[in-house]
C-alpha cells in the first residue's frame, strides 16, 4: 500500500490496524477535523422541550427579576453617624482646635494638638498647629479629648 499525506492510498475504506477499523481516505483528500462518528459515546438523549435549564417546564410564564437600582451614596453606619458614639460626636465638631489624648499600651498616655479635620469609622485626622502638617489617630486609642472654644 502506498502512503498518502499518511493514510494509506487503497481502495479498501477500512483496514483493519491494531486499534480496530480505522477509515482509509482516498488519494487527495483530508481527514475531517472533527472525529468519526465510530470514536464518540453514546448517550441516551435527552427529551427536547420538556424543561427549561432553569428547571421551569417549557412554555411557562417566566417574569424577569426587577432591575438592580444602583445605590446614589452608600450610607454610613450608625456608630460614625450618631452623636451617643464617639466619631458622630467628633463629627460634629470638625474645624474645632482639639487636645486628643491616647493611650499607648497600658500605662502611657501621649498627647497631640491641632485642628480637627476629619472623622472615620476607626480615625480621626487632626491638622496640627506648629507644622501644618495632616496627624492620622487611631480612634480606639483615643482616652480623652479637649474641645478649644
Amino acid at each position: 500500500m502506498s502512503n498518502c499525506f499518511g493514510f494509506p492510498c487503497s481502495g479498501d475504506y477500512y483496514r483493519q490496524g491494531n486499534s480496530g477499523m480505522q477509515p482509509v481516505y482516498p488519494a487527495g483528500t483530508l481527514m475531517p477535523a472533527y472525529p468519526s462518528m465510530q470514536s464518540l459515546p453514546m448517550y441516551p438523549a435527552a427529551p427536547i422541550g420538556t424543561t427549561l435549564p432553569t428547571g421551569l417546564p417549557a412554555g411557562a410564564n417566566v417574569t424577569p427579576p426587577p432591575p438592580v437600582v444602583p445605590v446614589e451614596a452608600e450610607v454610613a453606619p450608625q456608630t460614625v453617624q450618631d452623636v451617643l458614639y464617639t466619631p458622630g460626636y467628633l463629627k460634629t465638631q470638625i474645624g474645632r482646635r482639639v487636645k486628643v489624648e491616647f493611650l499607648i499600651g497600658t500605662d502611657m498616655l501621649t498627647d497631640r494638638d491641632g485642628t480637627l479635620m476629619a472623622v472615620g469609622a476607626s480615625y480621626i485626622i487632626l491638622r496640627e498647629a506648629e507644622t501644618d502638617d495632616l496627624l492620622l489617630c487611631d480612634l480606639y486609642s483615643i482616652k480623652f479629648v479637649r474641645f478649644y472654644y
